[in-house]
């Protein structure tokens, strides 16, 4: 059984960047399964789709042969073309268990640029230059969601702190001040962007900022957050929602060494981006809460078996977080105790 999984796994791949709420569930799957059924793609014989996921934008497709896995994975570039879709979308693909934080979604209030842009136009631009995002329709409110690797949010949230900056400038020189209209910010889920500068690196040495999706964060938090911080005299406070997480660093008292920030916010990026390419998530859904409770007790009865996976629970569902090969197993066994108490349950 268990190489019998290995070589599914083998045969499957991670797809995200799928645009969401454009289509309905079944036609977007078979819209994947066109797409990698076809020869310009290097495509072949589709044996599953998985889509929808647990992950937001992500699909898993299943091939039949190793060889058509390969050769999809070796095309420089993926779009997703249908009519039905309105215009192409670029996906990202990867071997399934290589890396599994492939898709952010956040909410954008771009209405602090009403002044200055007509948002609409801000959109397309924004989309052409960060190609890798998916945008769904611009509300009147000034708010839109958006979808992507955390890399592509990221230079989003990077491109528009320099817009935000830009006006900022040039309201100091007699132009309308952004901030005297209320809340005037781009937020995005947990990550804003404002005019005062507050996730620009402070230049008196006083505060760096980081950047982390949620998971990662959890993650590096429990297994080397203190360890990879300890060795540097500084504090940090955290601010997390939705899938983003930003993290304050500041030089404590005994210390007043820029340098210090620089090295341990150097030090937590460099982790970060070692984490995001060897987790892998996993998420238990239940429906009731008895069941939910089954799959908790669960993880905590093989969960020293495992010293390196993390086990998040949360009020609708159980989030696991470790290493590809550790993750697998753990879920299997998981599923395999909860079987066995619901198999010794209905004999009784």
């Amino acid at each position: 059984m268990a190489t019998e999984q290995a070589a599914k796994s083998e045969k499957t791949i991670v797809v995200s960047g799928i645009p969401d709420n454009i289509v309905k569930d079944d036609v977007m799957a078979d819209i994947l399964m066109i797409h990698f059924q076809k020869s310009k793609n290097r495509g072949g014989d589709v044996q599953d789709v998985v889509y929808p996921t647990t992950v937001k934008g992500v699909a898993y497709i299943i091939f039949e042969d190793l060889e058509v896995t390969k050769n999809v994975l070796q095309k420089d570039e993926h779009r997703l073309e249908d009519k039905r879709l309105g215009r192409y979308y670029p996906l990202k693909i990867s071997l399934y268990g290589e890396h599994i934080f492939t898709c952010v979604s956040s909410v954008l209030n771009l209405s602090i640029f009403g002044e200055k842009y007509v948002l609409e136009d801000l959109v397309q631009e924004l989309w052409k230059t960060i190609p890798a995002l998916n945008f769904s329709p611009l509300q009147s409110n000034g708010q839109i969601s958006v979808q992507g690797s955390f890399s592509a949010i990221k230079s989003l949230k990077d491109y528009l702190l320099s817009k935000a900056n830009s006006l900022s400038g040039n309201s100091k020189r007699g132009e309308k001040k952004l901030d005297q209209r209320p809340n005037s910010r781009t937020q995005k889920q947990g990550l804003f962007v404002e005019p005062n500068n507050k996730f620009v690196d402070n230049v008196s040495g006083e505060e760096q900022v980081v950047v982390l999706d949620t998971d990662i964060y959890y993650y590096m938090k429990h297994f080397f957050y203190k360890e990879s911080l300890g060795k540097y005299k500084v504090v940090s406070r955290e601010v997390t929602d939705g899938e983003i997480t930003t993290i304050y660093l500041e030089n404590t008292r005994a210390s007043s060494d820029s340098r210090e920030l620089e090295r341990a916010k150097e030090e937590i990026e460099e982790l970060s981006a070692k984490l995001h390419c060897s987790l892998r998530k996993e998420r238990f859904n239940s429906n009731t809460r008895s069941e939910r409770q089954k799959y908790k007790q669960a993880c905590e009865s093989i969960k020293s078996q495992f010293p390196k996976i993390l086990v998040i629970p949360y009020d609708t569902h159980i989030d696991v977080i470790g290493s590809s090969s550790e993750t697998y197993e753990f879920t299997q066994e998981v599923c395999r105790t909860v079987k066995r108490h619901f198999q010794k349950r209905f004999r009784r």
